[in-house]
């Protein structure tokens, strides 16, 4: 072999190698990874890697909910590495969930060789062909000296316009291959052009709407907090002088203090939030995809009102709701030009009128026996109070809650997930949500059914020394679906006790009777994982003991479980009935708070 060609192979690196040079360029420091026998060649590539930690999480749907926390919490993209078959098939869930929030993740699968690929081989599963409808873009790697490209391709499509998770199997052939070390500077992808401006005539159009308005309003979706357009949103909303309601993804895009937040719109939004939609006379909607929970039934929704749409996606605009002027837009760029061709206004009669609406059906909660869930958030707002802190949250009644209570600001951020309502999300993206901001206090709320689809990430958590509090309300149910079966099906309570054991059928209510104990047994699982848990029953046990364990948790390292009981009857207000039809301001004068909104 001559000098010329002996050089050659020298400059040459196996897909391997360019894999975690890749890693590095990207800027990513943390890999949410599960090993196996297809990608065993990727984790070991990474052994000597300084700058990039491997966490191992306990099971991979718990590994990608996690880098959707980290994701989420940091703002960079969350990067998944897991072996082929069932090691990729248990990120579906996840994919799903960050493609209906519009997180940044980058997922990649180890993948059986390609002669093998169609012959049923073992763990061979077409992850292509399994998430192609819920992910922003996948693509199977077959060529090594397109390794490098399609990696940038992946991080740029995945952060770049309206995020997502991005997929990308790596055959184990291609990445035992030598080829290039270079890693590309640049992306240029023919079909995809992200929009980063703002159509200035229609902005324009936008604005004459606003100066022409009496009762104006700004609905703002999660597309606000995913532009981190929060203090610019602010700014517009002062300018304006014009009431702020948000989805339950938008919630933080302006402070929940400030007075001209209204508070969330449609199922289990409040009374002033969703009587400002029905009287509106302009809706200025920025990130919101009017998805059924907003609206409820399309022709009722917002009747009197002009509206203007702004997002980032141009499918998202008059897919569910006709606007009458479209703006396709990143939500920050288009508030900055709005901030720019705007002058002050005022609208103190209308902002009036809705703080008599907000005083008059105020958000509470009935008190009934054991901890009062309202009680237990604000708890968490004052014990967190004057520290940076992220709450993550699982899906339930809990969600809800904490979506009405929680105070939420520039230094207090909720994760939860939306568009898909995964239960089992909460624990695993608060791990995530920790291993990405090791500064911040991170606060899991879970409920007792969906803490246990993900629980075994509290080995996660110890394992990576984070001090997540982890607040768990115990109903003994499966609370949002009991609360649908009381409401629409008779109270025929099927499937939803958690106390339930196979003797109990025929029994359950009959006189003498006595329930069986509810399994597990949270403070004594704590214990399991060498860690600390706490049991409150008492509204006045709440504060000494969420302070207790926020403080065991940062002086040893650890996760603590804080386990509240709460009634198994209490009910999330209000909340939409699907067969009623009165309007949203006669069925609150029939029940006041225990009221049915009748939007849908």
């Amino acid at each position: 072999m001559n000098e010329k060609r002996r050089s050659e192979v020298r400059m040459k690196v196996s897909g391997n190698d360019l894999f975690v040079t890749a890693m590095k360029k990207e800027g990513v420091d943390t890999i949410f990874a599960y090993p196996g026998g297809m990608d065993v060649n990727l984790i070991d590539a990474l052994h000597d890697c300084h700058g990039i930690d491997l966490v191992l999480p306990r099971h991979e749907q718990g590994l990608i909910h996690a880098a959707d926390g980290y994701a989420r919490a940091t703002g960079k993209v969350g990067v998944c590495l897991v072996t082929s078959g069932p090691g990729a098939t248990n990120l579906v869930t996840g994919i799903a969930t960050a493609n209906y929030d519009s997180i940044p993740l980058v997922c990649f699968t180890g993948q059986v060789p390609e002669h093998l690929i169609g012959n049923d081989a073992f763990q061979e599963v077409d992850i292509i062909g399994v998430t192609r409808n819920i992910a922003k873009f996948v693509i199977m790697v077959r060529d090594r000296e397109m390794l490098a490209q399609r990696i940038k391709e992946a991080f740029y499509i995945a952060r770049s316009g309206k995020p997502g998770p991005v997929l990308v199997d790596l055959l184990t052939v291609v990445m035992a291959e030598f080829g290039s070390t270079s890693y590309p500077t640049e992306v240029n992808i023919r079909g995809y052009k992200p929009n980063k401006g703002v159509h200035v005539g229609q902005l324009k159009k936008a604005i004459t709407l606003l100066e022409e308005a009496k009762k104006p309003m700004f609905l703002i979706g999660g597309g606000v907090n995913l532009a981190h357009a929060q203090q610019e949103r602010t700014k517009l909303a002062e300018k304006i002088d014009a009431p702020v309601i948000t989805t339950v993804m938008g919630r933080g895009a302006i402070s929940t203090d400030h007075p001209l937040y209204i508070g969330n719109i449609g199922m289990h939004g409040s009374y002033a939030a969703n009587k400002t939609a029905d009287e509106c006379d302009l809706m200025f909607s920025i990130g919101c995809r009017f998805n059924d929970r907003v609206t409820g039934e399309i022709k009722k929704f917002a009747p009197n009102a002009k509206i203007v749409h702004i997002d980032i996606e141009s499918a998202a605009i008059s897919r569910n709701v006709t606007v009458d002027i479209p703006i396709v837009a990143d939500a920050k760029a288009a508030i900055l030009k709005i901030l720019e061709h705007t002058e002050p206004m005022e609208h103190k009669e209308w902002l009036d009128e809705i703080q008599g609406w907000d005083k008059e059906y105020p958000l509470q909660m009935e008190v009934k026996d054991g901890v009062n869930p309202q009680r237990i958030i604000e708890t968490l707002n004052e014990v967190y109070a004057d520290r940076d802190t992220v709450f993550t949250s699982d899906v339930g009644q809990h969600q809800m809650w904490a979506s009405q209570y929680l105070k939420l600001d520039a230094t207090h951020r909720l994760v939860q997930s939306g568009g898909l309502g995964t239960m089992g999300f909460g624990l695993p993206s608060a791990v995530g949500a920790q291993i990405g901001c090791p500064e911040k206090s991170i606060v899991s709320i879970s409920g007792d059914g969906g803490f246990q689809m993900n629980m075994q990430e509290l080995a996660t958590a110890v394992c990576q020394e984070l001090p997540l509090v982890n607040i768990v309300f115990n109903n003994n149910r499966l609370g949002m679906v009991r609360q649908m079966q009381e409401l629409f099906f008779k109270k025929r309570y099927t499937i939803t006790c958690l106390r339930y054991h196979k003797s109990c059928k025929g029994k359950c209510g009959t006189p003498g009777w006595v329930c069986p104990e509810y399994v597990p047994d949270f403070v004594k699982m704590a214990d399991a994982y060498g860690t600390k848990g706490y049991f409150v029953t008492e509204d006045e046990q709440l504060r000494d003991t969420i302070l207790e364990a926020r403080d065991y948790a940062e002086k040893n390292k650890k996760p603590v479980i804080v386990e509240c009981m709460v009634a198994p009857d209490e009910l999330v207000m209000p909340m939409p009935n699907g067969k009623e039809a009165q309007g949203t301001e006669a069925c609150f004068r029939r029940n006041r708070w225990h009221a049915l909104i009748c939007w849908i």
